[in-house]
């Protein structure tokens, strides 16, 4: 590959900001529906602080999003009317419904790759589906249970035949009802349009490697194929075929390719959005671009011992002014915001940091935020004093 455009370290962070819907105001006329066609995926998680990632996705581009509305405009209202589905992207994610036939090379390859988990009999998968039928939408616990008593791994036959017929996308999830999975025929949730070609699997990669260049703005051939757990050798093989354009970008080790539209919106001018993200927030996704782009270590800890934590259990990157500023790990208590843990990169993180923190109290409907721990320790005071500021 061989380029003749070439983008400074800054146009690339600019790039990916805007792409990412953190740059320039926000589409509030087409709300969340129209986010989610913007990224292509939102991830879902089963941690809650402040708020589902789902959630939190919304929230950091939009503002205070009400909760409702954004498990709305995600949720199929029934009647096949769908707007969104879940299927495994960079991970369970929710995804535009509009993408249903490109995620047909995933599901053709769980089918030759046979069961995830132990067989069950096939009797079971059938007795299943019938359900569905005769019944409408289920979740597994109304199947007939998810587990068998044991550790939550330890799931019942029914629970890995209904997620097996998921993968194989002979059933679909288009809705969670207290977080559970609901459970449909794709013929009765998803529309007529989406289930009338199915596409091959050189054409469901090409869309999908567009797809993640547009998301992300500007990426490497890496990046790329993380956005929607693709190989390396799958990027490769479709990528000359998209609109992408190869480019060089400052400090950028190998090729890249960023998107027409994100080239042209290189000039524009907008404001940033000073926010909390979510750990599974795109923007941050891949460790080694998030270096690459802010010069920020991010990591999840809520899988490490709590002895070893540097920033805490959920801590939230804070983004200001295009850069990632610092972090805090929140908590709930009653209506007060706890930010348990506080790092902050500089003295210039302080005001934005405050700004952050009261905005969120106020969108999970806390009236007070609470200090713990901060890091240094002389940024302390002066975060309190900011925080008072906007009581």
């Amino acid at each position: 590959m061989s380029s003749d455009l070439s983008l400074s370290a800054d146009e690339a962070r600019r790039i990916a900001l805007r792409a990412q819907g953190l740059l320039g105001a926000p589409d509030r006329r087409a709300g969340v529906a129209g986010l989610l066609r913007r990224l292509g995926a939102v991830q879902l998680d089963t941690i809650s602080v402040l708020a589902r990632s789902h959630e939190l996705v919304p929230y950091a581009r939009l503002g205070a999003v009400g909760r409702a509305t954004v498990e709305t405009a995600y949720w199929a209202n029934g009647g096949g009317s769908a707007v969104a589905f879940e299927y495994w992207a960079h991970a369970a994610c929710v995804l535009p419904v509009e993408e249903w036939p490109y995620f047909a090379f995933r599901r053709r390859a769980f089918r030759r790759r046979g069961w995830r988990w132990h067989r069950v009999p096939e009797r079971t998968c059938a007795d299943v589906l019938a359900r569905l039928r005769a019944e409408g939408p289920l979740t597994a616990t109304e199947l007939g249970g998810a587990k068998n008593g044991g550790p939550w791994w330890d799931w019942s036959d029914t629970k890995i035949a209904i997620e097996w017929l998921l993968d194989l996308g002979e059933v679909v999830c288009v809705a969670r009802r207290g977080w559970k999975r609901v459970y449909d025929l794709p013929e009765r949730a998803l529309p007529a349009s989406v289930l009338t070609t199915e596409p091959s699997d050189h054409e469901c990669l090409r869309r999908l490697v567009e797809l993640a260049g547009h998301a992300l703005g500007v990426g490497t051939r890496a990046d790329i194929a993380d956005y929607y757990r693709l190989k390396g050798e799958q990027v490769d093989a479709v990528i000359g075929e998209t609109c992408l354009v190869p480019v060089t970008v400052e400090g950028w080790r190998g090729p890249a390719w960023a998107h027409p539209e994100a080239l042209a919106s290189l000039n524009r001018r907008g404001q940033h959005r000073t926010t909390l993200l979510s750990p599974f927030d795109s923007l941050i996704w891949e460790r080694r671009r998030t270096e690459r782009l802010f010069g920020f270590t991010h990591r999840l800890e809520a899988y490490v011992p709590k002895e070893q934590r540097r920033h805490g259990y959920f801590a939230m990157p804070l983004l200001a002014g295009g850069r990632l500023l610092g972090r805090v790990d929140p908590a709930r208590e009653g209506r007060t915001l706890v930010a348990r843990r506080v790092s902050l990169e500089s003295a210039r993180a302080v005001d934005p940091m405050a700004d952050a923190l009261h905005e969120a109290a106020a969108w999970v409907a806390c009236d007070s935020v609470r200090l713990e721990a901060v890091t240094p320790a002389e940024l302390r005071a002066p975060l309190a004093r900011a925080l008072a500021l906007r009581s």
